[in-house]
């Protein structure tokens, strides 16, 4: 009797321990391959190069089987207690402010751009993206349904895991019944991916990229080999990042008098309100040290997504 209580109690700390554990937030979008391939895509040049861009709003509101497999996989990653961004709804609230955005541009004219998923993420802060792809297959009077789940990091995009598979046949023709029956012997490994990614993250920080730019011709006449006590400015930048990164973890790829990319900055995952803190938030707190005494530069912070942040110097 004593072992079972025992036994009981062990059980039942282990259970509001993993009720404590806070997991990731999670949106889940239509892949690349898939919304191309399904004629959901917009063409856009740059520099003379076309480039396929999907366009999740209208592969939403004309495709009934991309709604039914978002709210299945919905269905099942809340049953597994993770928080959830809508994606339909993130796009709303996005076109009510992406016409102001569209007009916010630097005094020298430098524009903020973002890729549809780098918007769609920096407007949900979610942490990671669940990408899914399907195809429907038939074999006389029955259907199966073959998927690719990936999953990546909203601020960098890297992949964190995949899970992939074919159901068996099914009489069922719905996206959404066929989708639960090809994917759920293998969401427990997925969740556990997802899961062991978040816990590194809050131990080692988020992966970010900063990097700073200086106008040309600027008024304030500043670059990053400006001197102050000695010191040049990219050193003063570098002495920030050390003290202001998780165990200082950050590396300089490259650095010139004009420009200094730092890549693999590890921001802390959550501020001391517990607020979630993006490239963006990072960047607008070393923007706040340059622009005090000493130094004194005017300097803008560029949104780039999630994940990474520009800070140009000289100019508001």
């Amino acid at each position: 009797m004593k072992k079972s209580i025992f036994t009981i109690a062990l059980a039942l700390v282990a259970l509001i321990a993993n009720a404590q554990i806070k997991k990731p937030e999670l949106m889940v979008i239509p892949s690349d391959v898939w919304c191309i391939t399904n004629g959901y895509y917009t063409e856009v040049e740059n520099m003379g190069i076309t480039a396929k861009v999907p366009n999740y709003k209208q592969a939403l509101q004309e495709n009934m089987g991309l709604k039914l497999a978002i709210a299945k996989l919905n269905d099942l990653m809340a049953e597994r207690q993770f928080p959830l961004q809508s994606l339909e709804q993130t796009i709303k609230n996005l076109e009510q402010r992406r016409m102001e955005d569209n007009l916010t541009t630097s005094k020298a004219g430098n524009e903020i751009a973002e890729s549809p998923l780098d918007e769609v993420a920096r407007a949900a802060k979610c942490d990671i993206i669940l990408e899914i792809s399907w195809e429907m297959k038939d074999f006389g009077p029955k259907h199966s349904l073959s998927y690719i789940l990936e999953a990546r990091d909203a601020y960098t995009g890297k992949s964190i895991g995949a899970a992939s598979g074919t159901g068996a046949p099914s009489f069922s023709a719905d996206v959404d019944v066929l989708l639960e029956e090809a994917i759920v012997a293998n969401m427990d490994n997925f969740n556990n991916r997802l899961l062991d990614h978040f816990t590194e993250m809050q131990t080692i920080g988020r992966e970010i990229i900063l990097d700073i730019k200086v106008f040309a011709n600027n008024a304030a006449g500043v670059d990053l080999e400006t001197e102050y006590n000695g010191e040049e400015l990219v050193d003063i930048i570098e002495n920030w990042l050390q003290l202001n990164t998780v165990q200082g973890r950050f590396s300089r790829q490259y650095s010139s008098e004009n420009v200094a990319n730092f890549t693999q900055v590890r921001i802390p995952v959550y501020d001391d309100r517990g607020r979630a803190i993006d490239a963006n938030g990072f960047a607008k707190g070393l923007a706040k040290m340059l622009r005090q005494e000493p130094y004194s530069i005017p300097c803008k912070v560029l949104v780039k997504g999630l994940g990474r942040a520009v800070i140009i110097l000289g100019e508001k």
